[in-house]
């Protein structure tokens, strides 16, 4: 984890709305200032400039970043959801949110620990570590070490943040309409909403604790994965404890053996596949963070459960029939399952609908060879023609939440295998998967 000063967390709603309401007015002023100054050149100011320069664009980082919370964790999920909806400056706004999280300072976390643990807890253990291992927009982790011999890492909830993921989201999603970098025709609405109610289950660390049962339980006989054991004795809705298992982050694997990588990257692939078609249950945060890789086993560890859901039946069956049809290159039956997902509707321009089902059957296409996932020729391409859809004016219909978190999956797994530069036969493993969970 990089250094980052202790800061307390703005627990209250009132102080949290006043943080957000002193970071609308900086933003503004400054906005201000700068269009009177293009105003003395003889020049008309444009809006998007004027929010976009590196002062305004640092003081929403900065400001987020300190909350921590919904506020910070909005700006992630956006980057992700919709990044490719947003102009780039504002992606690249919410994109650093991704990695700037400050910590809690020693009395706030001990004050945390307290209103969640017996009195005299601290004398259950051997040694606890203050100085967090990692940190997040929700919580942050400490390794500690039970008398009875348990190496533990301990997530600790940050103060406030479950309480004011409501009032967080609306101020958020407020500024940002004002600012004016949301495309004509977009509803931001539905992503706001998909975020306000994932962060109101990722704020229950019961509920990932039992995911995180769940999941041990179902990669018990794995030899890929290691899922740390969790200690339900221990945890809390805003403390959650497990095993601590020592690794190395996953993406420090770009300078191993192509095959190692390339072997990484197929257990990676196959997991997304079992969890969408074998157990219809799917962590669906992608974040590199969220993945270690243990040198002396060689398995991947996974390590956080907060965004794991269930997927709806219905979901499943047009995803495996998309795969299907999609192998067998059948464009008008992509076309139709498509349509049945929401990546356009009725209504949809007939050359927009074209775009989108070749774009699709591009995927597929370049799946029926080794997937070079370090060849950026492909994405490029989907780039290219994606901007074309955007520039004739097409609006994506709002897609169902479960579509919004696999679309997520599918593109952190993309990113963390070109992370890995891996070459994997995709073809043999989508049909090997998708033929054996076919009914």
């Amino acid at each position: 984890m990089s250094e980052s000063r202790p800061l307390p967390v703005p627990a209250s709603r009132i102080a949290r709305l006043s943080r957000l309401g002193s970071l609308t007015a900086g933003v503004a002023g400054n906005m201000a200032l700068g269009g009177m100054a293009e105003l003395s050149k003889g020049k008309r100011p444009e809006l998007r400039n004027l929010l976009m320069t590196p002062r305004n664009i640092g003081r929403i980082v900065d400001e987020l970043s300190k909350m921590r919370g919904a506020a910070m964790k909005i700006g992630q999920l956006l980057s992700m959801d919709a990044g490719e909806f947003l102009p780039p400056a504002l992606a690249e706004v919410m994109a650093r949110l991704r990695n700037d999280a400050h910590i809690m300072p020693p009395a706030q976390l001990k004050s945390v620990l307290n209103t969640n643990w017996p009195a005299g807890w601290l004398s259950q253990f051997k040694k606890f570590n203050v100085r967090p291992i990692a940190a997040a927009s929700i919580g942050q982790v400490h390794q500690a070490t039970l008398k009875d011999g348990r190496e533990m890492a301990i997530k600790v909830q940050y103060p406030g943040v479950a309480r004011s993921i409501d009032s967080d989201v609306a101020n958020v999603g407020a500024l940002l309409r004002i600012s004016g970098m949301i495309p004509k025709g977009f509803d931001i609405a539905p992503y706001l909403k998909a975020a306000r109610e994932q962060l109101h289950e990722e704020t229950d660390y019961l509920r990932e604790g039992a995911f995180l049962a769940e999941f041990g339980q179902l990669l018990a006989e794995n030899n890929a994965f290691t899922v740390p054991e969790h200690y339900a004795d221990w945890s809390t809705p805003a403390i959650l404890a497990m095993q601590f298992v020592n690794g190395i982050p996953i993406e420090d694997l770009q300078s191993a053996p192509q095959e190692q990588r390339n072997e990484v990257a197929s257990n990676l692939i196959t997991l997304l596949l079992e969890e969408l078609f074998s157990f219809g249950v799917m962590q669906t945060d992608p974040n590199f963070a969220n993945y270690g890789f243990d040198q002396k086993t060689g398995k991947i560890i996974l390590l956080d459960f907060g965004a794991t859901r269930r997927i709806s039946c219905t979901i499943i069956d047009q995803y495996r029939a998309l795969m299907t049809a999609g192998l067998d290159g059948d464009i008008d039956e992509v076309g139709r399952i498509a349509q049945q997902i929401g990546f356009f509707d009725d209504q949809c321009d007939p050359k927009h609908r074209s775009i989108i089902q070749n774009m699709i059957m591009t995927v597929f296409s370049a799946i029926r060879d080794d997937f070079d996932f370090s060849d950026t020729s492909l994405a490029n391409q989907l780039q290219r023609e994606g901007m074309v859809l955007a520039e004739e004016g097409f609006v994506p219909p709002t897609l169902p939440v479960d579509v919004l978190y696999l679309q997520r999956k599918f593109a952190g797994t993309f990113l963390l295998c070109n992370r890995l530069d891996a070459r994997v036969d995709l073809q043999s493993m989508l049909l090997q998967v998708v033929l054996r969970t076919t009914n």
